[in-house]
């Protein structure tokens, strides 16, 4: 079988044959007949041959003539028209009027529509009398006026304070007193700081009521006891002290429940027996001090300002977290309060601000002071069951309302605000989020504050 192959002419012999070789190439290398070759071919011509491959080697059967370069095809060669050039125009034809209007004339006929067209109006025609309505009325009654929507100015946000930071102890104390018990004890000394010698008595009565359903024999319980009452005192310092050091590393920042809690852990007598611990904790409770102090002036003052904007929803829940416990609510403070309490508790506020303001009111220390002697016009069933459930609370509001407080009733506690829960779709189709409240009884939100607020 032949194929295309390009060789380049090596040499000329005197036998009537040249010498070849693969363009650009050593080999393949061969012999080829002069009578194939034009009288012009010269060493180092590069030629498109037919070639043969077999076994005794490459034969040459011919040479293809290549085109040369700039040379194409049979063209076409195209004669300029004797006529004159005339340039084409192209003008749109105007629709008609009957095409314009959606296929109907003038006169508001449809094309193909056979029938008469209506008759001129006759300007002196007397008019036709208008019908008269049962009521004495005549035209198209006039629509009610709509009424007008609730225009309110939402107040002013309120500054943030920066987020107070949680104690996270490092347990370096702890760590180092439990590396120096043997392994067998670490376990007795772990369950005596997390739960104290009752945790520790817990665990051998399980421990030992499983043996005994094994057939194996108990641990003796007291030897780990008094193991235990060894090992407390040393590590409830270590663990008091890394929390003290945590605390006093982050003291302006610092939450103050948490820092409470270490101050409050301090007076342990396991804790006063070492002079550095004292020493310690004293500086603690210089600090918390010095905390509450300027935490109750801001407290004070953030009250002031939210009544000033009018946010007495905020205000109220802001009197209900004072920063120290046990100390009397300003009294000209309160009297502000009360007043803008009452003053948001109206007939035309609406039964959702009711809800969110006494839900607010009923945990604030100024609830006594609140009196009342309106009542929204058409109460709906959240604000009745929102006044049944705070009724111990706020006796005198749910007099207002017609609910009596029976003797011993519970306090109720402040709702827990709700969670939505993602739900995973069964299928492809995506599905909105379920919010499914944490709390038994619906959450009170606080609606859009209205002119009061």
């Amino acid at each position: 079988m032949s194929r295309r192959l390009d060789i380049e002419l090596t040499s000329n012999r005197q036998d009537g044959t040249w010498t070849w070789r693969a363009a650009g190439a050593k080999s393949p290398k061969g012999v080829v007949d002069s009578s194939l070759l034009s009288s012009s071919a010269k060493t180092g011509d590069v030629l498109k041959v037919e070639a043969d491959f077999d076994i005794d080697g490459i034969s040459v059967l011919s040479v293809v003539q290549m085109r040369e370069k700039g040379q194409r095809g049979n063209m076409l060669e195209m004669l300029a028209s004797e006529k004159s050039f005339t340039p084409v125009t192209q003008k749109l034809a105007e629709k008609p009027k009957s095409d314009r209007k959606g296929g109907r004339d003038a006169k508001g006929k449809r094309d193909g529509d056979t029938r008469p067209g209506r008759p001129p109006r006759d300007p002196n025609a007397p008019k036709r009398p208008e019908s008269t309505r049962p009521d004495g009325t005549t035209g198209r009654p006039a629509r009610p006026a709509r009424p007008a929507r609730p225009h309110f100015t939402a107040p002013p946000e309120m500054p943030k304070r920066p987020t107070a930071k949680r104690l996270k102890p490092k347990h370096v104390h702890r760590t180092a007193v439990l590396e120096t018990l043997p392994v067998e004890q670490r376990g007795v000394a772990e369950r005596a700081l997390e739960g104290g010698i009752k945790a520790v008595r817990d665990a051998v009565k399980i421990q030992n009521d499983q043996l005994r359903k094994d057939g194996k024999p108990e641990v003796p319980s007291d030897g780990l006891i008094s193991m235990a009452q060894n090992l407390l005192p040393k590590l409830r310092v270590a663990d008091w002290l890394d929390k003290a050091e945590a605390a006093k590393s982050d003291l302006a920042t610092l939450d103050l429940r948490d820092l409470r809690s270490v101050v409050v852990a301090s007076e342990d007598p396991m804790v006063l027996r070492d002079e550095t611990t004292r020493a310690l904790a004293s500086e603690l409770k210089v600090a918390l001090k010095e905390r509450q102090e300027a935490a109750q002036t801001l407290w004070l003052s953030d009250i002031v300002d939210a009544l000033k904007v009018g946010r007495t929803v905020r205000a109220l829940k802001m009197s209900s977290e004072p920063p120290k416990a046990g100390q009397p609510f300003p009294s000209e403070l309160g009297a502000k309060l009360a007043a803008a309490a009452v003053a948001g508790l109206t007939t035309e506020t609406a039964p959702d601000r009711w809800i969110a303001l006494l839900e607010a009111l009923a945990f604030s220390p100024i609830r006594v002071q609140v009196k009342l002697s309106t009542m929204p016009q058409q109460p709906t069933e959240a604000l009745l069951s929102t006044v049944k459930r705070l009724a111990p609370l706020l006796p005198q509001i749910a007099t207002l309302f017609g609910i009596e407080v029976a003797p011993g009733m519970s306090a109720p506690r402040p709702l827990r605000p709700t969670r939505p829960v993602r739900v995973k779709p069964k299928s492809t189709q995506i599905k909105p989020a379920v919010t499914e409240p944490v709390a038994t009884e619906p959450v009170a939100t606080e609606p859009a504050p209205t002119s009061a607020e």
